[in-house]
């Protein structure tokens, strides 16, 4: 048994020139498994070459929402910070598609309504119900980024019966993500949730066999100005306990059982 990040970036640009060390720190911290998380096809093969060399890492290979509209947006003058080499939607697809069974799980997709506009909103469906429809044959985990389409995302998810699902840094309604779970999805809790008051809220409120741990590092760390590494789930861990009263160990354990109910493995 140990402790997991369901939700790490540490190919970033912040984090990959250290990559050993943060790994190593993640073990230091007791994790046995990062889940780290691609946004497209350059990026999921930084996490493939990542994972080649360290199997604490748990490859995980997606489609970011706004990536897969990405094109788009340039033509429409939207101005989005990202820098990474052009590719079409179809391309993001089929590189999950090609590489699905290699994955641990198949994330992070979602809809994204903060970034994109609505005029773009068909598209990005489109390409995230191909992207589930993948999951869901290959039987992988999903792993769900949504901003400001929170409702549509899991419509769609309960439509398609998709039933293996995280949903990670879930930002809308406390009273919604209490609905995500009775549909029996999962959320993951990031390391900013002591100084969150709506992941203080999940943390006290969801049912505690619907709780997973991620950094989404090198964002939302417990220190707002530093960066991030998986080592942090350990504070949350750590802030669980005290939210529901009980040791560490029983936190852990509950933890790990809800991670192997979703992975189907122990982390």
């Amino acid at each position: 048994m140990g402790l997991f990040d369901v939700h790490a970036h540490v190919t970033h640009p912040k984090l990959a020139p250290r990559a050993d060390e943060v790994l190593a720190n993640a073990r230091a911290a007791g994790l046995t498994s990062v889940l780290v998380n691609g946004l497209n096809p350059h990026d999921n093969a930084a996490v493939q070459a990542l994972a080649s060399r360290d199997p604490i890492v748990k490859p995980c290979y997606g489609l970011y929402p706004v990536d897969a509209v990405l094109g788009e947006m340039e033509a429409m003058g939207v101005d989005y910070p990202r820098d990474c080499p052009a590719f079409t939607r179809e391309e993001g697809v089929a590189w999950v598609r090609d590489h699905v069974e290699e994955a641990f799980a198949v994330g992070e997709i979602g809809l994204d309504g903060y970034w994109v506009p609505e005029a773009l909103w068909a598209p990005q469906e489109e390409a995230f119900r191909a992207l589930v429809a993948i999951a869901m044959e290959a039987d992988k985990a999903i792993i769900i980024h949504t901003r400001k389409r929170e409702r549509r995302a899991l419509e769609i998810l309960e439509e398609m019966g998709a039933t293996k699902v995280d949903w990670h840094c879930f930002g809308g309604r406390v009273k919604l993500a209490r609905r995500i779970a009775e549909a029996g999805h999962w959320l993951s809790i990031p390391a900013n949730a002591r100084r969150n008051e709506a992941f203080t809220r999940m943390l006290q409120t969801l049912p505690r066999e619907k709780v997973l741990l991620e950094t989404d590092c090198p964002y939302l760390g417990p220190d707002k100005d530093a960066v991030n590494e998986p080592a942090n789930v350990a504070v949350t861990a750590a802030y669980a306990a005290e939210l529901w009263g009980c040791p560490v160990e029983e936190v852990e354990a509950q933890l790990a059982a809800n991670f192997e109910a979703l992975f189907g493995v122990a982390p």
